[in-house]
């Protein structure tokens, strides 16, 4: 019996260490799938998911100068301060959450974060080793994008027409009401989708030159979608 409690302890260990190694960003465009996809990473492999647009929009809804400049600038479609976010990154990636891993969403944004990124995570002896890109086209982010809705607590996502919540705007799990978010519509999107090209698209080759990017079709289904990324996880 010990040597059998040995093995299984062991095992665990070994599954733990497995778990921890999982450094990785999920890269792509607004709309893409990356949220849920995250939701379904989380459960199945226990690592934590920092999505800087949820971060920032609970900071928006304080009632600060910080929070009203937060507001203005997700609602125009612009981005923050990478200072700002920085911030907000390294301090969530100490928490206790993080521990077994993490994925990033969201962040970073542009070539000035990813390399701040990298320097902090070398710094903690702990670098990326894993950067699945989302691969959609744009026409079809814009048919995604307005038609979303989004239970808030959890982040799970219903769509009006691919994905309708059983009952109209509300959550099929909690029967909460869902959300639609102020920058989800096509006038704001175009301005994202502009920066995600201009600004966060060149990342595609600054990770794939370090050899730890992966490739995604996610115009397939979501579940087609989680069994292609969990193959990259698994490594």
């Amino acid at each position: 019996m010990a040597t059998f409690v040995g093995a299984v302890k062991r095992y665990l260990s070994g599954e733990a260490e497995q778990r921890r190694s999982i450094r990785s960003i999920l890269l792509g465009p607004p709309g893409a799938g990356k949220g849920t996809q995250a939701i379904n990473l989380k459960e199945n492999f226990g690592i934590c998911h920092l999505s800087t647009g949820d971060m920032l929009r609970a900071i928006a809804k304080e009632d600060s100068p910080l929070g009203k400049k937060v507001a203005n600038t997700l609602s125009s479609g612009e981005l923050v301060t990478d200072s700002l976010v920085i911030e907000i990154i390294e301090a969530n990636l100490q928490s206790e959450a993080c521990k077994l891993g993490f994925m990033l969403d969201g962040f970073p944004r542009n070539l000035v974060q990813a390399e701040k990124l990298d320097e902090y995570l070398v710094g903690q002896d702990e670098p990326l080793n894993n950067v699945v890109e989302f691969k959609v086209k744009d026409d079809i982010l814009v048919e995604r994008i307005s038609g979303r809705m989004i239970h808030q607590s959890s982040g799970r996502t219903y769509h009006e027409v691919f994905a309708p919540p059983k009952v109209e705007m509300t959550d099929d799990v909690t029967g909460e009401p869902l959300m639609k978010r102020p920058d989800d519509n096509p006038t704001v999107l175009s301005r994202r989708l502009d920066i995600y090209h201009e600004q966060t698209a060149p990342l595609i080759s600054f990770y794939e030159k370090k050899g730890i990017l992966r490739s995604v079709d996610a115009m397939q289904s979501p579940e087609k979608v989680f069994e292609d990324i969990s193959v990259h996880f698994k490594q």
